[in-house]
């Protein structure tokens, strides 16, 4: 069978750039820790199962919309920043476009291209106006003006990430057991799974990327564990 080159094929990378995959996987791993953490917490301090599900369900909820919010704003923030710089680019085009030509020209030079090539390039992509900002920008800012993360999107799919992933060390409770170990349990493979899951985006073995967010989630919770034993009301799990 012949191997297409990929520089042939339509997509052969992944979109990187819808705003969405970094704060759903953030979301996720958040949701589960701090929920897997927050039980620990709890349920070493010797509450009862009601009062586990209570904080639990109080951390999913609150925890969600501080992630949507605190999405939204960062996102929105950066496009914001990301707009000004653009503006002060477009103004800088108009006002002196023969000073950024060569400004163009010099980044070319410094990467290896041949002065004269260079000059040529930065001369021809001035005579398009929208092109030279998008051009200038890319070199200057290193971002694409035409291609920048949605707010919504990564407020949304942190907000249900985040849930779904809290969600997972509850389980147990809401379907009618009491047991702390079996929760965290649950929780844990919610982190083993959720880092799996993760290792499929970046091409990394599957297993070390569960077991690094287990590692990672068992830490937080051992430590929550151990506060809640010592200032609780009964401690011991059941």
């Amino acid at each position: 069978m012949t191997d297409t080159p990929a520089a042939l094929r339509e997509a052969h990378h992944a979109d990187v750039s819808g705003g969405w995959l970094r704060p759903a996987v953030f979301g996720a791993m958040d949701g589960l820790v701090t929920n897997i953490a927050l039980i620990a917490g709890v349920g070493g301090g010797g509450v009862s199962p009601r009062s586990v599900v209570l904080t639990g369900t109080a951390g999913l909820v609150a925890g969600a919309i501080s992630m949507g919010l605190g999405e939204y704003t960062s996102v929105r923030s950066a496009n914001e920043q990301v707009a000004a710089e653009v503006a002060k680019e477009r103004r800088e085009l108009e006002r002196h476009p023969e000073a950024e030509a060569r400004e163009l020209a010099d980044a070319w030079v410094a990467r290896g291209l041949p002065r004269e090539l260079a000059t040529q390039v930065a001369e021809a992509v001035r005579a398009n106006p929208e092109e030279a900002l998008r051009v200038h920008v890319r070199e200057e800012l290193g971002v694409d003006p035409d291609d920048q993360p949605s707010p919504w999107a990564a407020a949304i799919s942190s907000f249900i990430c985040f849930s779904i992933g809290a969600l997972v060390p509850l389980l147990p409770y809401l379907l009618g057991f009491t047991s702390l170990w079996l929760a965290l349990g649950v929780g844990g493979v919610g982190l083993f799974v959720a880092g799996a899951i993760v290792a499929r985006f970046t091409n990394r073995a599957w297993w070390r990327a569960g077991l690094r967010q287990l590692l990672l989630g068992a830490l937080a919770a051992g430590a929550t564990y151990l506060i809640g034993a010592l200032i609780g009301v009964g401690g011991g799990i059941g």
